[in-house]
């Protein structure tokens, strides 16, 4: 039985960070994960 074709309904972006080690590529992601969370959780008010 084939499988549903999956169709993508949320708006997506993929982000690469190259740095070396200890410069501060994990703190950007999680300070930029929560202020995307921050903005959407705004808009849903």
């Amino acid at each position: 039985m084939a499988k549903e074709k999956f169709e993508r309904t949320k708006p997506h972006c993929n982000i690469g960070t190259i740095g070396h080690v200890d410069h501060g590529k994990t703190t950007s992601r999680i300070a930029t994960s929560a202020r995307l969370v921050t903005l959407t959780m705004a808009r849903r008010r």
